[in-house]
């Protein structure tokens, strides 16, 4: 699925398919997206890795390299040996310490980490099981954002249509932050403490 496709999806959910008469424009349906798919990274980020050298007789990594990084799983240091050497680690803004193992020595380390996944005109990272979840996000923003338009606007469908698409839209986002703290990376048990 790319970008387009996604437009269209939120689209069909949101009975907004007249191409005369939209009622969101495809930059505001953007928006919309890309923030369900920021909750969506947030709680079950890109699977990552990188290949950072060391600096001899140093333990910070600057890993401001790392591409829309949400979080660190492990470091592994050294990187040749069998099994994997993971060590304890601590981060202070752009800056990974390696607290255990043996003082590098300017070899390189894998750092294993969450990022943001992607959607845009060539694709998505994001898993299809998971498209319908983002798409039923990006509605209920979509529909916030129209009910909060439309208050002492006048509209044909009468005074309540505003709150009816308000209560629509939270009950949209409501079911979305249900699924993804079910589904997110803060529910499931973590070995990092065994690092």
């Amino acid at each position: 699925m790319n970008l387009t496709e996604m437009i269209a999806l939120v689209r069909q959910d949101l009975h907004d398919e007249d191409a005369e008469n939209y009622r969101w424009t495809d930059g505001e349906l953007t928006r919309h997206i890309n923030r369900a798919v920021g909750e969506l990274s947030e709680s079950l980020p890109l699977p990552a890795k990188a290949t950072l050298p060391t600096t001899m007789g140093s333990r910070e990594l600057d890993i401001s390299g790392l591409n829309d990084r949400i979080m660190v799983v492990a470091v592994e240091y050294k990187t040749d040996v069998n099994p994997p050497d993971y060590q304890q680690f601590s981060i202070w803004g752009q800056t990974l310490t390696i607290l255990s193992g043996s003082l590098p020595d300017g070899s390189n380390c894998s750092v294993y980490y969450g990022a943001r996944h992607t959607l845009d005109a060539q694709g998505t990272t994001i898993p299809g099981k998971y498209e319908d979840l983002v798409a039923g996000g990006a509605c209920g923003y979509a529909a916030v954002e129209l009910a909060v338009y439309s208050i002492n606007r006048v509209n044909v469908g009468g005074s309540i249509t505003p709150g009816e698409l308000l209560e629509w839209g939270n009950q949209r986002l409501k079911h979305f932050r249900r699924e993804l703290k079910r589904l997110g990376r803060r529910n499931h048990v973590s070995i990092n403490a065994l690092y």
